[in-house]
C-alpha cells in the first residue's frame, strides 16, 4: 500500500564519498500534477520541482526515478556544495 503524506516530506541529508542525498515525499496531490508536468518519464527540473511546492537550499538536482514509489522524489549534490548559492567548490571543477 502506497503511503501518501498529508504534507510534503522531506528526509534528513545522508551522503557518500562524494554527494549528499534526500529524498522528498509528496503528497497524493501534488503527486499528479508532477505527473502532468512528466508523465512519469523524466526528471524534474529545478523550477519545475519548485513549482510544485519542494523547498529547499540550491544546488540540488532530481536523479533518479524510484519506479515502484515515484511520488518520492531523490536528490543528490555534490559535497561541499555552498547551499546558499548552489557552486560547486572549485577543487571540485578543476
Amino acid at each position: 500500500m502506497v503511503h501518501y503524506p498529508d504534507e510534503i516530506e522531506y528526509s534528513e541529508k545522508y551522503a557518500d564519498n562524494t554527494y549528499e542525498f534526500r529524498h522528498v515525499t509528496l503528497p497524493k496531490n501534488i503527486t499528479k500534477e508532477m505527473y502532468r508536468l512528466t508523465q512519469g518519464k523524466r526528471l524534474l527540473k529545478e523550477d519545475e520541482w519548485r513549482s510544485l511546492g519542494v523547498q529547499q537550499s540550491r544546488g540540488w538536482e532530481h536523479y533518479e526515478i524510484h519506479r515502484p514509489e515515484p511520488h518520492i522524489l531523490l536528490y543528490r549534490r555534490l559535497l561541499g556544495t555552498d547551499p546558499n548559492t548552489g557552486r560547486v567548490p572549485e577543487q571540485i571543477n578543476a
